[in-house]
C-alpha cells in the first residue's frame, strides 16, 4: 500500500489535471467565519482538505492519518489532493476570488511558498501562533534556517540538505564529470545526454540552479539578478546541448534509466527513493562538482487566507502533532527527502521498519561525509527565487519545456 502511494506521488505531475479538479470538495465547512480569533479547538470537527504540491504526503500522510484517528473531535475527515507547484497559485487565487476557500492546508516546497508569499496568499502564522507550535523549538539548525525563509507564513515540517548532485550509471559514464567545466564538456560531446527539469517545478532542478553560483564562484550567490553572471552564461551554453527540459523530476529519472540521457541533476532523496522503487537501477552512482555547497531544502505547511477559524485551529493542532519526534521519524520514509526529519533527536532507529530497511539497503555511507565536509546554504528568499525562475524561463529553457 505504501509503495503504491510512493509511486503515485512520483507521478503526480502526470495526474495533475485530474487531481487539481478534485481539490475543491464542497464538504469543508468553509462557509464559516474567516475573521476574528482562532480558537484552540474547532467548535465542531472539520473536514480538512489538504493540497500537496511538493510530494510531501509521501513523508507525512502517515502522520496526518494518525492525528485524525487520535483526534476525531478536531478533524472528522481529511481529503488529499496533489498538483504540480505551478498550478498552486491559480488554484488558491480562484478560490479566494470566489470568497470560498475549500483548501484548509497546503503542503509546499520553497517554490510554492515563495510564489504565495510574493502574492500575499498565505496566513501569517508566526509569531501569532508561536505558543501553539512548541515543536519548532527543537528544529535542527538547517531546518531553523529554512524556517526563516518562510517569514512567518508557513511552518517547516520536513528538511534535508538536498544537493546539487549529479547521478549517472557507471556502465555508461565510467569517468563522470568532477567539475562544472567537465560537465559542460560532456554535454557538448554528447548532445541531449545531460538533463535537469524545469527549476520552478523540480527540487533537483531548482537546487542545481541555486547551487551553480557557489560552484562557479559567482559574485553573489544570493542575488540572481546582479550576482549570477557566470551562472547565467554557463546555463546558456549548457542549454545549447539540451534538447528539452522535462516539466518534473520523475521524467529525468525515467530518462536516466532507459538511456535517453546519461547524467541528471539530483538530490539525496531523488537519488535514494527512485532506486528503492526500481525507477532507477540500484547501481546508479552520484557525484559532486568541485566547489560544491549543499543548498538545503524543506517542505512547509501553509494555510491559505480565507480558511475558516475552525479550519485554522484544526490545521495548527495537526502541524504541532507532525513536529513531535515520534511523528517526525516517519519522514525518513524510503529516502524520498533524505534524511527528512526537521527536529533534533530523531534517529533512523525510530523510523518504521520499512524505512530502516530501505535506507540501509539503498542509502549511501558517503552522504554523512559529504554533509560533514561541505558548507550548507539556504535557498534564495521568496522574491529572489521568483526572479530566478522567471529569468530561467525567459532566457534559458522556457521554450524547451516539455508540455
Amino acid at each position: 500500500m505504501r509503495k503504491t502511494r510512493h509511486r503515485v506521488a512520483l507521478l503526480a505531475g502526470a495526474l495533475a489535471a485530474t487531481l487539481v479538479a478534485a481539490c475543491g470538495a464542497p464538504d469543508t465547512g468553509s462557509s464559516g467565519d474567516t475573521s476574528g480569533p482562532v480558537p484552540e479547538k474547532p467548535e465542531s470537527p472539520v473536514t480538512l482538505n489538504i493540497l500537496d504540491v511538493a510530494g510531501n504526503l509521501q513523508l507525512t500522510q502517515g502522520m496526518i492519518d494518525e492525528f485524525v484517528e487520535q483526534h476525531p473531535d478536531v478533524i472528522s475527515r481529511v481529503t488529499y489532493s496533489k498538483a504540480p507547484a505551478p498550478s498552486l497559485i491559480g488554484k488558491i487565487k480562484s478560490q479566494q476570488g470566489a470568497g470560498r476557500v475549500d483548501i484548509g492546508l497546503v503542503l509546499t516546497g520553497v517554490d510554492g511558498l515563495a510564489a504565495g508569499v510574493d502574492q500575499g496568499l498565505w496566513e501569517q502564522l508566526l509569531p501569532r501562533f508561536s505558543d501553539r507550535l512548541p515543536g519548532m523549538d527543537d528544529y535542527l539548525d538547517g531546518a531553523a534556517d529554512m524556517q526563516k525563509l518562510a517569514d512567518g507564513h508557513g511552518v517547516t515540517v520536513t528538511y534535508y540538505p538536498s544537493g546539487p548532485l549529479i547521478e549517472y550509471l557507471p556502465s555508461r559514464v565510467p569517468n563522470p564529470p568532477r567539475t562544472a567545466q567537465e560537465l559542460l564538456d560532456y554535454a557538448k560531446a554528447n548532445p541531449g545526454k545531460v538533463a535537469y527539469a524545469r527549476p520552478s517545478n523540480s527540487g533537483p532542478g531548482r537546487t542545481f540552479l541555486m547551487g551553480l553560483p557557489y560552484i562557479l564562484g559567482d559574485s553573489d550567490p544570493k542575488d540572481p539578478e546582479n550576482g549570477w553572471d557566470k551562472t547565467w552564461e554557463y546555463l546558456a551554453e549548457l542549454n545549447s546541448y539540451i534538447d528539452t527540459y522535462p516539466s518534473g523530476t520523475t521524467q529525468t529519472m525515467k530518462d536516466l534509466a532507459n538511456g535517453t540521457v546519461d547524467i541528471v541533476a539530483t538530490t539525496t532523496g531523488w537519488d535514494i527513493n527512485p532506486r528503492v522503487l526500481g525507477t532507477v537501477p540500484k547501481e546508479a552512482e552520484i557525484g559532486t562538482l568541485e566547489g560544491f555547497h549543499w543548498v538545503t531544502d524543506a517542505h512547509y505547511a501553509v494555510i491559505p487566507k480565507g480558511a475558516t477559524a475552525d479550519q485554522q485551529a484544526a490545521a495548527l493542532q495537526l502541524i504541532q502533532f507532525m513536529l513531535t519526534k515520534e511523528q517526525q521519524a516517519k519522514a525518513y520514509d524510503q529516502g524520498y527527502f533524505y534524511p527528512g526529519p526537521a527536529v533534533r533527536g530523531v534517529e533512523l532507529s525510530m523510523a518504521p521498519q520499512e524505512s530502516q530497511q530501505a535506507i540501509r539497503e539503498y542509502g549511501r555511507p558517503e552522504y554523512d561525509r559529504l554533509i560533514a565536509e561541505h558548507p550548507t546554504e539556504t535557498p534564495l528568499d521568496a522574491k529572489s527565487l521568483v526572479a530566478a525562475f522567471e529569468r530561467w524561463d525567459r532566457e534559458i529553457g522556457g521554450a524547451k519545456v516539455e508540455k
